[in-house]
């Protein structure tokens, strides 16, 4: 224990009492029905591995897109980070310590271990593709949500203050998205919404006016 709180070994406890308090807030969310996985993958754009490198974005957008963002749950990948920082530079130490008789500064060798951590994350994210996620043919891309009609589970969506809504695909996963209507429209709590457009991190809806479309989503 006092190993783990030493100065120089705070940053990677501290990554990995950050990873026990994100799994303990995912389970708390998911009892009472809002997955913070989900919210956290509509809140992140769609990564396209193939766009031309036209710079800063495009390196990111390649790097995000190698790491398997888009492909398996952010908050999976976010989790595995948190693990492998603080067990790689926990362990790190422990080495070091044993070699030369004291510690590296934290803030130093995070460097070197956060390089460390990202092929294990990709490792993980390559894993849990294959096995755990699916077959690649049933990945529902965010622009297929584009005529789904959604229920609006937390806030009042009006025109700059977007709310929370969710609804269920073909494979019976459920998504939560923010949505924000237009001018003219406000949408309360357990209204149903359709969504029309995708505006970045959220969507544009309207109220549904067909009734068929209404019962078979």
């Amino acid at each position: 224990m006092i190993f783990l709180l030493q100065d120089q070994n705070l940053i990677f406890t501290g990554a990995l009492i950050l990873m026990f308090m994100i799994a303990l807030l995912e389970g708390v969310m998911t009892l009472i029905g809002v997955g913070i996985s989900d919210l956290l993958d509509n809140l992140l754009p769609d990564f396209d591995v193939d766009v031309p490198d036209t710079g800063l974005s495009g390196g990111m957008t390649k790097m995000l897109g190698w790491l398997r963002f888009g492909e398996v749950p952010a908050l999976i990948l976010l989790v595995t980070f948190l693990v492998s920082f603080g067990v790689t530079g926990l362990v790190a130490q422990m080495l070091i310590e044993s070699l030369v008789g004291y510690l590296l500064p934290g803030g130093l060798l995070a460097v070197a271990v956060f390089f460390l951590a990202l092929p294990q994350v990709r490792f993980v994210g390559n894993i849990m593709r294959r096995f755990a996620v699916g077959d690649e043919s049933e990945a529902v891309e965010r622009n297929s949500f584009i005529g789904r009609v959604a229920i609006i589970t937390i806030g009042k969506a009006e025109i700059g203050s977007p709310a929370e809504a969710r609804f269920s695909d073909e494979y019976g996963t459920t998504h939560y998205v923010m949505v924000e209507p237009d001018e003219s429209e406000t949408f309360n709590q357990g209204d149903k919404v359709l969504l029309v457009e995708e505006l970045g991190a959220h969507f544009r809806v309207t109220r549904p006016s067909s009734i068929h479309l209404m019962e078979n989503n």
